[in-house]
C-alpha cells in the first residue's frame, strides 16, 4: 500500500522536479571530462549484466535502481519456502562502487531533448530535525517546498514514537548514453483485491513475506481454539498463474508440506491444500505440449489441484471470488500472471509502444523508437521485460533480458574506442526449465536456436535444472552458497523458525 502511494505521489509531481543536475561519479570529486556519461535504470537481468560487462575504465556509469541488488529470480520459489537462503538469490550493486556511482531511487521522467532524468530516492526520509540537503558535484544547496512529494502517514510519523520525518528531496542526472532497463510489474488486470490481498514473486522481499505467511498459517491453524473448518481455509494455498514462476512455487510448496511440515504439524499437514488456478487451458503454455501434459499429471498425482480456464472476478481478505466455483477461501494467494509495464514506462510518450504489451519499441540493435520521427534514437536502448523489438516480439524472460544485456556491454565497449558495431541483436534459444517437484523437473530445447532439439523429464531434468543454475549464479560466493544450502537442507531439513 505505501508503495503504492509513492507511486502515486511521484505520478502526481513529476512536472515539479526542478533540481540541481549533476554527473558526479561521487561527492568528492567529478568525473574526467573526457568520459562520456552511461546511465542505467534498473539492476534485473539487464540492468545488472550490463554493469557488470561495461567497461568502467572507459566509461562514467551511474546506475538508478529502486534496490541496491540483483535478483536471481530463478531461485525465488526456493527462498520463499526455505530450499534456500534469501542472501544466497541476490548480487549486491555495491560490488562495484566506487568505480560506479549508484543512487537507490526510482526514475520519474526522462526528457530526452534535455537528456536528463529526474529521480525520487527510494530510501526513507531523514527524520525532521535534520537539515536536509542535495549534494552534486562537491557542493550542497538546500530544495524549494515545492520540489518535494507528499508524505504517508507513516512517513509523517503517524502512529509511531519516531519523530515524524522531512519531505523527500529529488534530483536530476545528466546522461550521455541512457539504457533503461528498469523491468516490469506483476499484471493484476485491474481486478479489485488483487494488490491488497495477494503475495508476489517477484523480488526477494516478496519471498520473505511468503516464507512468514506459510509459517503464520500453520502457526495459527496449530492453535487450540481453532476449528478444523477454520484449519482447512488457514491451510489452503492458492497460486493463480500456471507459468513457470507459479509451478515451480506450487513444486517447492508441495515439497515442504510433504517434509518438514509433514514431520512437525503431521495432523495439519493433512489438512493442507495447493490450489492452481490459471485461465489457460493447459500449464507451463510456453512448453511443449508432452512437457505440458506430463506435469500435469504429475501435479494431479501429488495432490495439487490444477484449475484451469477459471476466471477470478475479486479478491477480498482470506477469500476469492472465482467464475466457475464461486467464493473460495484461503490462508495465502500468491499471483503470478504476467506482466504489467513499469509506472516509468507507461509515463514515456515520446517512444513508440507495443500496442498489446505497452513495452517499449526498439530496433534491432536495441535503440528506442522516437514517435515523432519514427528513427531510433542513436543514445539511448532499452532492454528486459522494458522493451521489445519491433516486429520481432520475444518472451519477456531471464534469458532474453540478460542476451540483450551481453550484446550492449559489447557494443558500447566498442563505441567507447571509437569502432563501429553494426552486427544486429540475435537471440538464441537456449532452452526453458522448469522444476515440478519430488526432485522432479521438465526441460524444453524444442524450440532451440542451436543443438539438438530434444525435452527431458524427471530426475535427468532436475539435474540439469539445478546446474544450470548454479552455473548461472554471478558471484563466486554464491556459487558456494546456493549448493551448500542444497546439501544442509537435504541433510538437516529446512528451518521453520519465524522472526
Amino acid at each position: 500500500m505505501l508503495r503504492s502511494q509513492a507511486l502515486n505521489a511521484k505520478k502526481t509531481t513529476r512536472d515539479l522536479c526542478v533540481v540541481r543536475v549533476t554527473s558526479a561519479r561521487n561527492f568528492s570529486a567529478s568525473a574526467r571530462r573526457s568520459e562520456q556519461h552511461l546511465v542505467i535504470l534498473g539492476s534485473g537481468w539487464g540492468g545488472y549484466e550490463l554493469l557488470r560487462g561495461i567497461d568502467k575504465r572507459r566509461w562514467n556509469v551511474t546506475i538508478v535502481s529502486p534496490t541496491n541488488y540483483f535478483n536471481f529470480t530463478p531461485l525465488l520459489a526456493g527462498c520463499a519456502v526455505g530450499t534456500l537462503e534469501f542472501r544466497s538469490a541476490v548480487e549486491p550493486v555495491r560490488r562495484y562502487t566506487p568505480r560506479v556511482n549508484a543512487y537507490q531511487a526510482w526514475c520519474d521522467n526522462i526528457d530526452f531533448k534535455q537528456r536528463t532524468i529526474c529521480c525520487m530516492p527510494a530510501t526513507p526520509p531523514l527524520p525532521s530535525h535534520y537539515h536536509q540537503h542535495v549534494i552534486g558535484n562537491g557542493h550542497e544547496h538546500a530544495q524549494a517546498p515545492t520540489e518535494r512529494k507528499a508524505l504517508t502517514p507513516v512517513e509523517q510519523g503517524v502512529g509511531t514514537t519516531s519523530p515524524p520525518a522531512v519531505l523527500q528531496e529529488r534530483f536530476k542526472l545528466r546522461y550521455d548514453k541512457l539504457i533503461i532497463a528498469v523491468g516490469a510489474y506483476s499484471r493484476t488486470f485491474n481486478i479489485p483485491g488483487v494488490k491488497e490481498h495477494a503475495y508476489f514473486l517477484k523480488d526477494i522481499k516478496d519471498a520473505r513475506r511468503i516464507r512468514s505467511r506459510i509459517l503464520e498459517c500453520f502457526e495459527q491453524a496449530n492453535q487450540p481454539t481453532i476449528t478444523d473448518d477454520d484449519r482447512r481455509k488457514l491451510l489452503h494455498f492458492c497460486i493463480v498463474g500456471g507459468g513457470p514462476t507459479g509451478v515451480e512455487f506450487a513444486a517447492e510448496l508441495h515439497d515442504l508440506l510433504h517434509a518438514e511440515i509433514k514431520q512437525h504439524f503431521p495432523q495439519l499437514a493433512r489438512m493442507a491444500k495447493i490450489s492452481l488456478y490459471d485461465v489457460a487451458p493447459q500449464i507451463l503454455g510456453s512448453f511443449d505440449v508432452g512437457l505440458q501434459e506430463w506435469a500435469a499429471r504429475k501435479f494431479t498425482r501429488k495432490g495439487i489441484n490444477i484449475l484451469t480456464q477459471h476466471h477470478v472476478e475479486r479478491v477480498e481478505e482470506g477469500g476469492m471470488f472465482v467464475t466457475e466455483q464461486g467464493e473460495v477461501n484461503f490462508g495465502m494467494l500468491v499471483w503470478s500472471t504476467g506482466l504489467a509495464p513499469n509506472p516509468l514506462v507507461s509515463s514515456i510518450n515520446e517512444i513508440e509502444k507495443d500496442t498489446r504489451t505497452g513495452s517499449l519499441l526498439t530496433d534491432e540493435h536495441l535503440n528506442v523508437l522516437m514517435k515523432d520521427s519514427g528513427k531510433p534514437d542513436p543514445d539511448v536502448w532499452a532492454i528486459g521485460d522494458a522493451a521489445i523489438i519491433k516486429g520481432q516480439p520475444l518472451p519477456a524472460t531471464a534469458q532474453v533480458a540478460n542476451q540483450k544485456a551481453k550484446y550492449l556491454f559489447k557494443k558500447l565497449n566498442r563505441i567507447v574506442k571509437g569502432k563501429s558495431h553494426p552486427t544486429e541483436f540475435n537471440f538464441v534459444n537456449a532452452g526453458s526449465l522448469a522444476y515440478i517437484g519430488d526432485w522432479q523437473a521438465v526441460y524444453d530445447r524444442t524450440s532451440a536456436a542451436k543443438g539438438p532439439k530434444t525435452k527431458e523429464t524427471g530426475r535427468l531434468a532436475w539435474l540439469l535444472w539445478r546446474s544450470a543454475y548454479f552455473t548461472m549464479t554471478l558471484s563466486l560466493k554464491n556459487k558456494i552458497l546456493v549448493p551448500t544450502y542444497w546439501f544442509m537442507n537435504w541433510i538437516f531439513g529446512r528451518d521453520l523458525s519465524r522472526f
